[in-house]
């Protein structure tokens, strides 16, 4: 489970945790890596990419609202 209530401006996350918190698919991080819309903050001992959290959930509130998809009024 990923911790959000790290500090979200430092912590970094390999693509399962950015999925995970966005909640959607590996392969959707991946595309917005791709499209520019997250960018890698860097990269683990074995090569994999690292996303700051805090623009996991920016990409995410960003790729939500181009769909004009919201939030649900009573998500916690």
């Amino acid at each position: 489970m990923v911790d959000l209530t790290a500090d979200l401006q430092t912590t970094l996350w390999t693509v399962a945790e950015a999925a995970e918190a966005a909640q959607v698919r590996p392969n959707v991080v991946r595309n917005w890596k791709y499209r520019g819309v997250l960018q890698q903050a860097g990269e683990d001992r074995n090569g994999r990419p690292l996303f700051r959290a805090i623009d996991v959930i920016n990409a995410e509130k960003a790729t939500r609202e181009k769909a004009r998809r919201v939030y649900p009024a009573n998500a916690a």
